[in-house]
């Protein structure tokens, strides 16, 4: 049986999701001018001072309340001279009584100074970032920051294992250009993306990749640095199915009697909808993972994706997975690998 059958569905947008969304968007704004001093002034507005704050590997948890800056985007800042934020993605929702808003784009500047043990390049250099933010009463009160250090040590040409089957590089936004959704939205557009989505992810995992007929034919699947990105449906099919046998049992942990492997926020709102689990995905590593011999370990993947559909089917995808994180759990440590490399 598959057990994806009896998770629970998507939300949708919701006259508060609206209300927070605008909130966050002139949050955003604040990164205009490149000064941190106006991101700090804003962020001190929106996040509660007892915010949980936490981000990929190696960051991981960051202070409460004021970590977001402090921890995050500050030590970004300090290594990316002129330092410019660009969203592709801006949406928002509700799920099981829990709203969110949530972006991914592009941190991009001149990379001067080392950042968390990367190397500068001296060059300009991309970061790709995903944010989920829990909002009450009009503050965050738990975010979760997924950043692509695996993409950009990839760019870097550090990266120390094998390398992916798909392409590695900067990856666009959405084709249609319409992804910072501010406003309202149709609810019934947000309730047929999340359902089309839904649907699709109940049948991953699948042998008979049951999950094709929700794809348009000329999909693509962003991914995350050391996986790669595909286009097309058979492409991606290439990819998925070797990717999940990979890890024994891959999924939410059910079947092994192993709790709390969910979905932390999934929603539609419009054309597009998405999905975050701090905890998303686990499993027993029982072949060969980026030239990693299998240890038999269990791994708890942070995952995070956002998707676009048209006319009924799902079009784009762009996908986050903590890598760095998942090779620590195997133990590899690709920051400590990078550093010994540049000693």
């Amino acid at each position: 049986m598959n057990t994806r059958a009896n998770r629970p569905p998507m939300g949708i947008a919701t006259d508060i999701s609206v209300n927070n969304k605008q909130r966050y968007a002139k949050f955003l704004d604040s990164f205009t001018t490149g000064s941190l001093d106006a991101v700090t002034a804003a962020a001190s507005d929106l996040f509660d001072p007892n915010a949980a704050i936490n981000a990929s590997h190696p960051i991981n948890e960051a202070q409460p309340g004021t970590g977001y800056v402090t921890d995050i985007i500050t030590p970004i800042a300090q290594a990316f001279k002129g330092l410019v934020r660009q969203n592709y993605v801006m949406i928002g929702g509700e799920y099981l009584g829990t709203e969110w808003v949530t972006s991914t784009g592009y941190f991009h500047g001149h990379f001067a100074h080392p950042l968390f043990g990367i190397p500068a390049s001296g060059k300009l250099a991309y970061l790709r970032f995903g944010e989920f933010h829990r909002m009450e009463n009009g503050k965050i009160v738990e975010s979760h920051v997924y950043l692509g250090f695996a993409e950009l040590i990839i760019a870097l040409g550090l990266w120390p294992l094998a390398p992916s089957q798909g392409y590695e590089g900067v990856v666009p936004g959405p084709a249609t250009h319409d992804g910072i959704i501010v406003g309202a939205s149709d609810p019934v557009q947000s309730r047929a993306s999340a359902d089309l989505v839904e649907g699709m992810l109940k049948q991953l995992a699948t042998e008979d990749n049951a999950w094709r007929p929700y794809w348009d034919d000329r999909m693509v699947w962003y991914g995350p640095g050391g996986l790669g990105s595909y286009h097309t449906v058979d492409a991606f099919a290439d990819f998925q199915r070797p990717f999940e046998t990979t890890f024994d049992g891959w999924g939410d942990g059910k079947e092994a009697g192993i709790p709390d492997v969910k979905a932390d926020c999934k929603a539609g709102d419009g054309d597009y909808a998405f999905l975050h689990g701090w905890r998303m995905i686990t499993g027993v590593h029982v072949k060969p993972f980026l030239g990693l011999a299998p240890t038999g370990k269990r791994v708890f993947m942070r995952d995070c994706d956002w998707w676009r559909c048209e006319n009924g089917k799902i079009v784009e995808n762009w996908c986050m997975l903590d890598i760095p994180h998942v090779l620590l759990q195997l133990g590899y440590d690709v920051f400590a690998e990078i550093a010994e490399d540049a000693a």
